[in-house]
Formats: structure tokens, C-alpha cells, sequence
């Protein structure tokens, strides 16, 4: 599996990004190991699975470059995101 996954942490900034092993990459930016998370604790606040790889990065890149398809995300799960 792949999946496209949503992280907020304490101040609720957002996350997004890409990965075959959730639960890996989610420990990864918790533990300071990633560069662009550390410094912060980080809560799943969504993601979307998919069977392809390619499906995956296609829908990451829509929703990093396409503030629409953002914002539509944002919409459709902004209580899961106000969520403490």
C-alpha cells in the first residue's frame, strides 16, 4: 500500500506528504528525523490509501501544487483537523 497522509502538530500547522510505510514515516517526523517536522510533535489527522505508487505521488503533487485540491480536502475533513 501507499498513502497520501495529513500530519498537524501542536501550533496546527499542517503536513502532507507521501510514503509505503505510514506508521515508519509518522515515527520519523515525531523522532526528529525528518528535517522539515522536528522540532514539534505531530498528530495523523488523515490519509488516503492507495494500491499504486504512481497513485499515490499523482495525488500528493495535486494537493501541494492545486490549492483547490487543498482547500476541498481541508473542507471536507476540517473537523478532523480542529480536533486537539
Amino acid at each position: 500500500m501507499h498513502y497520501v497522509y495529513i500530519i498537524k502538530n501542536e501550533i496546527d500547522e499542517l503536513y502532507y506528504g507521501c510514503t509505503n510505510n505510514l506508521k515508519k514515516r509518522f515515527f520519523e517526523h515525531n523522532s526528529g528525523e525528518s528535517f522539515s517536522t522536528k522540532n514539534h510533535e505531530w498528530k495523523l489527522a488523515y490519509y488516503e490509501a492507495y494500491l499504486r505508487e504512481e497513485d499515490a505521488w499523482n495525488r500528493e503533487k495535486q494537493l501541494k501544487r492545486h490549492g483547490q485540491a487543498l482547500a476541498q480536502l481541508k473542507r471536507r475533513i476540517k473537523k478532523s483537523l480542529s480536533e486537539s
